[in-house]
């Protein structure tokens, strides 16, 4: 199972890190169908801030930003459901919602993708905790470096301004005396 494959699958929605029903079906090689009935009949091990379903809003916002993605994201729907709508709007399961699935998916299969999945999980969060840092640093140096560009950028615009006036002043006709 590639980590790239798995890290595109993961999407940010309510301010977690999620993955839909229909990619982790894929994943596991079962149907969207197969994979929701299978968490429908032990719902209890599902909380909350296991699983979630999308709202209305959520899923029109998430096929319009994916539809942009370059490449049109080919797996929001597999070539066997093309023209297939859905009924209902997808759920989405957080990395402890992933994780129960693997007491209810009990394949082989299901155990090997569970673990890749975390491993995903796992090295995203501390891809975000390394780059953190950088990125602090980035935000310093561009305060840093816009403060010490805010006369030059204000002195370039009074010039364009000025030009402009000039410009404007020689256009207009005159009147009076010659």
């Amino acid at each position: 199972m590639e980590l790239q494959n798995i890290e595109s699958k993961i999407q940010e929605i309510r301010g977690q890190k999620v993955m839909l029903d229909f990619d982790l079906a894929s994943l596991y090689e079962v149907g969207t169908k197969v994979l929701n009935q299978a968490v429908k009949r032990n719902l209890q091990r599902f909380p909350a801030d296991f699983m979630f379903q999308l709202t209305e809003e959520e899923w029109k916002n998430f096929k319009s930003e994916s539809d942009g993605l370059s490449g049109n994201r080919s797996q929001i729907v597999t070539s066997s459901q093309k023209h297939r709508v859905r009924a209902i709007n997808p759920y989405a399961f957080t990395e402890q919602g992933i994780a129960m699935l693997s007491s209810v998916l009990r394949s082989a299969n299901a155990i090997d993708v569970n673990i890749a999945i975390m491993r995903a999980f796992v090295f995203m969060r501390q891809y975000a905790l390394t780059h953190k840092d950088l990125s602090e640093k980035l935000r310093a140096l561009e305060n840093k470096y816009d403060k010490k560009f805010k006369d030059v950028y204000e002195a370039i615009h009074f010039l364009l301004q000025k030009d402009k006036q000039e410009n404007e002043q020689k256009q207009r006709r005159r009147i009076g005396y010659k």
